[in-house]
């Protein structure tokens, strides 16, 4: 099983380099790359996914190889390299090195100061221990990272940030500057260390390849608070001071790193199990589409660096020149890690003394790049400056000049080299089966320059227990497991894989070192790609939609079809058959206008809902990111980490219809809108639109609000608007939440005045028009303030971020209207179950479905009256109100007043006289003279109402989410 090249391969694992200074030097940042002082510093990635941790005691046994396959025993120099490694620690890829302390340092095992002037730091990965913790340490260096990722799943990294006491999962730094965050995990990187970051996500569905029903604790190693506690050992295991402790991304259980690998490796997803969407219930073939696109993440969200998985960021974010070393002893280079690092001129920078060894100059090189390999394996090449920027410089490389192997570095030194690994005539490489759906196992055989990829099958399918007899039926496939993207290439059967091993490290050392080979099986998987389009015109047939797609799109029908179609809102479901059809269909889409409204594209996965387990009910996220300022996109990034982020929908990219589509076949789940009264309006009528269409046709529905008057979830008990509280106590309300019913009213505006036709210039009467109420409707004077604000809002709309500043403005709106006097009563007649009521002196007329109006305010009151029943949301009846003024306005705002009773019932017809101001649930506009009316649209809708037990304080709710995340937190 040639240990021995396992050993010098560093199992595979991801480079890195120095950030930020080290308790014995400060190195250098310059353009393209972080620097590198020899020969106490370095940093790297201490990988913290699950992958890293949980694997350590579930990597099977590699089966043994024959003795024809041994390899021979290393040299005396590599033995050597060997042993000092090895005796600088014995964590797993760790090289510990005693070093002295020249500030306050921290050990991230035990999180403890380090008393003292030595500790031990490892020169590849930062990780800094006591003497006494060095035995103990589980933690496995970055250098060996890669080869412990189970399955490779991509980071889906948003725009850089400032994130306050977070700490770097590659190089172990704190966050200080602008740094990356991914959307569906906890990782945090800075901008030059994401392309070292191990491809270990968490996995939110199947793509057909390494499927699997178990799903084990997906790990994440630190940023926990410095109050949480180990479920083992129930001790402190976060810190605030350094990268410690673990965490699954799943059910949320916090453990020691030495404590996790003792945990059952099975993850039962925690508390929020019923409502999670479990992995293996969602199907989305995402080859061609990028994490951003498969999440429906807003692409607002992606900078121009995320364009090439392979460009290092520090290159993009930082244009400043090398600086220049102070100290006359040392001397800065630049390090090129192959041909496409030059070619974009990305770099790392290293420090080393003026007058220092070839090696030792060798070794700083690789550890730059996370790289753990003995040093003569590898030689540097040099380069002028001039060079460095000419269009050929990739063919030049052979011939450049070489430094001879124990030469020394003086003062006269090339600005720039490039680190290459030495021509092999044999090398040991790992291969995996690709079928292999629990733990992690590979065969490791001994490849030439005569093998090829169909010989390494043939020689890998006994030890892997298959038939030779059907080797045509398997296929090698290369894995670049990068932190943006996972790409997959399968390899010709004639390819020779020493030559495509040469042609990697060539290309780039780094992402050889992120490399992995996998041999599948040759099943014939068909391709299903489901695309919703929307903003096509309303009201047509499947051809005639068909026939606006090829138009504007040149659709391909032959891989093409529309599945579904929701003509009603002008939207289809297309199912595609090819990938690059699907990827050019997507793009092509967000470019495109039919009728001068622009198309929506959205990537929806499949839910298989046959794989649901028992009395599970997914919980169905809307999120409107443009209300309560910030707090809409804080709590998408929440919901997306608590949640499976296929269940979680941002309503500004397509609206409630793409997440109702996706949950339409599932038989149980519930809703959570979180947003103003407009947004439950708008996923409430979306809801009715389509609820024949669901195979659960009344799910409850729950109300985080984030508007300014917020009255509905004022009387669901959810508050009078969000301040920052817990999403995770949030998401367990809503699971213990109590169902409600709630009435609906359907309004009939029916104007007289006549409009001028488009087509040929003909006065024509209005055609009648249908909105829903769920709160209340007014005339007059309470939509005449409506309007005021909402007029000022669309002039300034960047100033109304807060409900502070918006109720300001009402009221500012509200004071210019006082001196105005206007005479509803004679203005509109009412008319109620069939009897005229006549109207009192008043300015303003309101329908009220819930008791809370105004931000809360009672408008009915609470004084009995034989004349009518008490209100309930659930009666089917409305109470109708009337105001005389902006001051009786203020009067029942501040409690002091209520208003004018005038009548309850469940069918009104209103006769407008003048055109008069109308708002509906905060959404208001002038009404022509006509007719409305207001009458109960079909069944009641569910809702859910906050309960007033208190959550029980349940041990396993206290250990699974002590660290749970405050929004406050993860929306900076």
């Amino acid at each position: 099983m040639a240990d021995g090249a396992h050993a010098l391969r560093g199992g595979g694992g991801g480079g890195g380099g120095s950030r930020g200074s080290s308790p014995s030097a400060s190195p250098l940042i310059g353009r393209g790359g972080k620097s590198r002082s020899l020969p106490t510093t370095t940093t790297s990635s201490s990988s913290s996914s699950s992958s890293s941790a949980s694997s350590l005691h579930q990597q099977r046994r590699t089966p043994p190889a024959s003795p024809k396959q041994q390899p021979p025993p290393p040299p005396p120099q590599q033995q050597q390299h060997q042993q000092q490694a090895a005796s600088r620690g014995n964590a797993p890829g760790h090289c510990f090195k005693r070093v002295t302390l020249t500030k306050p340092t921290f050990c991230h095992y035990c999180t403890d100061f380090i008393w003292g002037l030595a500790g031990y730091l490892c020169e590849v990965c930062n990780f800094m221990s006591h003497e006494k913790c060095l035995k103990h340490v589980k933690m496995p260096c970055s250098c060996v990272a890669p080869s412990l990722v189970r399955v490779p799943v991509a980071h889906c990294l948003g725009p850089p940030g400032h994130y306050k006491r977070k700490f770097c999962a590659v190089c172990r730094k704190l966050l200080e500057s602008p740094a990356f965050r991914c959307e569906v995990c906890e990782l945090h990187v800075h901008t030059d260390c994401a392309p070292f970051a191990c491809s270990d996500c968490r996995q939110c569905h199947q793509d057909g390849s390494q499927d699997h029903d178990t799903y084990h604790h997906h790990w994440r190693e630190g940023n926990l608070s410095s109050g949480a506690r180990c479920k083992v050992c129930r001790k402190t295991c976060g810190s605030s001071e350094v990268l410690s402790g673990m965490r699954c991304e799943w059910c949320g259980i916090l453990a020691h790193a030495a404590c996790s690998v003792i945990v059952p490796p099975e993850c039962t997803f925690g508390r929020l199990r019923n409502m999670i969407l479990p992995p293996n219930c969602v199907h989305l073939c995402s080859r061609n589409f990028s994490k951003m696109h498969c999440f429906r993440i807003s692409e607002s969200l992606q900078t121009e660096a995320d364009d090439d998985d392979d460009v290092d960021s520090s290159t993009q974010l930082s244009l400043k020149e090398p600086q220049v070393s102070t100290d006359s002893s040392k001397q800065i280079l630049k390090i090129y890690d192959g041909n496409d690092a030059v070619k974009r001129n990305q770099f790392r920078l290293i420090t080393v003394p003026r007058i220092t060894k070839n090696e030792e100059v060798v070794e700083a090189a690789l550890r730059s790049y996370y790289i753990n390999d003995d040093p003569q394996d590898y030689e540097l090449q040099t380069f002028t400056q001039q060079a460095l920027f000419c269009d050929d410089i990739i063919n030049r490389n052979d011939t450049t000049e070489e430094t001879q192997p124990g030469s020394v570095f003086r003062e006269a030194v090339p600005e720039a080299w490039i680190i290459r690994a030495k021509p092999r005539d044999n090398e040991v490489v790992k291969i995996y089966p690709g079928w292999l759906k629990i733990g992690m196992a590979c065969v490791s055989i001994r490849v030439n320059k005569e093998s090829t990829t169909q010989m390494v099958i043939k020689e890998v399918l006994p030890l892997l227990g298959h038939q030779l007899e059907n080797f045509q039926n398997f296929k090698l496939v290369e894995v670049l497991m990068g932190s943006k993207q996972v790409q997959r290439m399968v390899l010709d059967d004639h390819e020779l894989i020493l030559s495509r091993f040469q042609d990697i490290r060539k290309t780039s050392l780094r992402q050889m070192n992120q490399t992995r080979f996998y041999i599948v099986e040759n099943n014939i998987s068909s391709t299903r790609v489901h695309l919703f389009v929307g903003g096509l015109p309303p009201h047509l047939s499947t051809d005639e939609y068909t026939n606006i797609l090829r138009d504007e799109l040149s659709l391909k029908t032959n891989l093409v079809s529309v599945s579904h179609v929701y003509s009603s809102q002008g939207a289809v479901v297309l199912e595609i058959s090819c990938f690059a059809e699907a990827e050019r269909l997507y793009m092509l889409a967000k470019d495109t206008t039919v009728n001068d409204k622009p198309l929506t594209a959205v990537v929806i996965p499949e839910v298989l809902q046959t794989n649901l387990p028992q009395n599970c009910c997914p919980l169905l996220v809307f999120v409107n990111p443009k209300s309560g300022g910030l707090k809409g996109r804080a709590l998408l990034y929440s919901f997306r980490k608590l949640l499976n982020p296929h269940q979680v929908f941002e309503l500004t990219n397509g609206g409630p219809l793409p997440g109702f589509h996706t949950f339409s076949q599932i038989p149980c789940f519930r809703i959570l809108v979180c947003g103003g009264d407009g947004t439950v309006g708008w996923v409430l009528g979306a809801l009715e639109e389509i609820r024949h269409k669901l195979a659960c046709s009344e799910p409850s529905v729950a109300i985080l609000p984030l508007g300014t008057g917020n009255d509905l979830g004022r009387v669901l008990r959810w508050g009078a608007g969000y301040s920052g509280e817990d999403p995770y106590s949030i998401l367990i309300s809503v699971d213990e939440a109590d169902d409600v019913l709630m009435d609906r009213w359907t309004i009939l505006l029916d104007a007289q005045e006549a409009i001028e036709s488009a087509e040929n210039g003909v006065l024509e009467p209005e055609p009648p028009k249908i909105v829903q109420m769920n709160n209340y409707c007014g005339l007059g004077i309470d939509a005449e303030l409506s309007l005021g604000f909402h007029h000022a809002r669309e002039e300034e709309p960047d100033k109304f971020n807060s409900r502070f500043h918006n109720k300001g403005v009402y009221v500012k709106v509200g004071l210019q209207k006082m001196s105005h006097t206007r005479n509803l009563h004679k203005e509109i007649k009412l008319q109620v179950d069939q009897h005229e009521v006549e109207l009192p002196n008043i300015e303003g007329l309101i329908f009220i479905n819930i008791p809370s109006w105004g931000s809360g305010a009672d408008l009915w009151g609470s004084d009995n009256d034989n004349r009518f029943e008490k209100p309930r949301i659930d009666d089917g009846l409305l109470e109708v109100v009337g105001v005389t003024g902006v001051v009786h306005m203020g009067q029942v705002q501040g409690g002091l007043r209520s208003g004018i009773r005038i009548a309850q019932g469940s069918y009104f017809r209103l006769t407008l006289l003048k055109p008069i101001p109308v708002q509906v649930d905060g959404e208001p506009w002038i009404q022509p003279p006509g007719q409305i009316i207001i009458s109960t649209a079909g069944p009641k809708v569910h809702m859910l109402k906050k309960s007033k037990q208190k959550q029980k304080k349940s041990g396993n709710l206290k250990d699974s989410r002590s660290e749970s995340m405050m929004v406050n937190e993860v929306g900076r």
